[in-house]
């Protein structure tokens, strides 16, 4: 018999720390491999391509949660803009209160195009875009003079500027409070209608052309946020961030690097506008109001500013409380008959105000600080039993 043979080591004689060990590999893998561009992409395509029938389809998940197809494309359209603000609040530090003004903007651009020269889904998200992008210029050079709760107030009141004129001088254009009405959007590439479903598998997974579209700008979306932020640029946001004043005495032109954020904020808001006129057919006048710039804060902060995926998930329970828990009519006590509150949903404000204490309360960097924070006990505890 072998030395080798007669005195086993601890790891062949121990299969638990074996398994620790092996557990603790793999953990060690996924860390490198997680932050890397093309892991990020990737699971990010898979996220888009299994969300909607795990939320509208899936057998027993979908009955829980009883989500719907529109409402899965909904939460890509709007996480777009909430990717595009945290890089201007979460990264930059910049919290603007007049956002809705390149959400309804690009909106009301698309649509307008879209009556009056063509109906093609990418010719409406390209000039919608534009818009956003030309008019961010303009607000950022004007508002950007000043900075904290002036820069603040300052978006505020140029977006409210935006609503009241597409309300009333701008009528002819915007249909005044009735919103834009009769927006027909055409085929993509002229062949693919976007309401129509995908055939075999990909109609299973995805649904319609619509949610597919909307998804490859999902994804493309996150590989430029992901792109800009682990580039000089995205640097420099953190530095302005973290301090402005250290970021001019290095040399840097702030001002130009906060136009630059602003504009590109604008231009994801932009993107995520002239979708949410493609998915609707239809822009409220609501879509300019302050409230649309209130509630992308919220979903912001709720989700976790200063991450890459936590404002979508901040845009995910937001949507969800607004168009499933507000259908609820009666709570009950589970398996019981007991009726806890008549017209539940009516009430959604108000759960929703609960829900976005308590996350900030006990968890200051939001839902995705919780994630974060299994992450982080996971990899303690693995990384204690090797």
């Amino acid at each position: 018999m072998s030395e080798k043979d007669a005195n086993p080591s601890a790891k062949d004689a121990n299969p638990t720390a074996n398994e620790s060990l092996v557990g603790g590999d793999l953990l060690s893998r996924w860390e490198q491999l997680r932050g890397r561009e093309g892991t990020v992409v990737g699971l990010t395509a898979i996220f888009v391509a299994l969300f909607p029938w795990l939320f509208a389809r899936a057998p027993v998940i979908s009955d829980f949660l009883q989500g719907y197809q529109s409402l899965a494309t909904l939460i890509l359209i709007w996480g777009i803009f909430a990717i595009g603000f945290d890089l201007l609040l979460g990264y930059t530090g910049l919290l603007s209160f007049g956002h809705a003004a390149f959400w309804g903007g690009a909106a009301y651009a698309a649509g307008i195009v879209a009556k009056n020269v063509s109906g093609d889904p990418i010719v409406m998200v390209l000039s919608g875009t534009l818009f956003a992008i030309l008019f961010a210029w303009v607000l950022g050079f004007l508002s950007l003079r000043r900075g904290g709760i002036y820069f603040s107030i300052l978006t505020l009141a140029f977006a409210q500027m935006m609503y009241f004129m597409a309300a009333s001088p701008l009528a002819f254009l915007t249909n005044g409070e009735n919103g834009l009405t009769g927006v027909d959007v055409g085929s993509l590439f002229g062949v693919l209608h976007l309401e129509a479903d995908i055939p075999s598998v990909g109609g299973m997974l995805l649904g319609t052309w619509l949610y597919a579209f909307v998804g490859i700008f999902f994804v493309a979306a996150v590989a430029v946020a992901y792109r800009i932020l682990n580039s000089p640029y995205g640097m420099v946001f953190r530095a302005i961030r973290e301090n402005e004043q250290r970021a001019e005495f290095v040399g840097l032109n702030v001002w130009r690097y906060k136009l630059m954020a602003f504009i590109i904020s604008g231009a994801f808001a932009g993107i995520a506008g002239s979708l949410f006129t493609i998915h609707g057919a239809y822009v409220p006048l609501q879509s300019l109001f302050w409230t649309e710039s209130g509630d992308i804060v919220v979903m912001t902060v709720l989700g976790g500013a200063g991450s890459m995926f936590g404002p979508v998930l901040g845009v995910g329970l937001y949507l969800y409380i607004e168009n499933i828990v507000s259908t609820i009519q009666v709570l009950t006590i589970p398996f019981t008959d007991i009726v806890l509150i008549q017209d539940f949903g009516y009430y959604w404000h108000l759960l929703l105000g609960i829900v976005f204490v308590a996350v900030v309360w006990v968890v200051p960097d939001g839902l995705w600080g919780i994630i974060g924070r299994v992450r982080t006990f996971v990899s303690e505890k693995v990384g204690g039993e090797q």
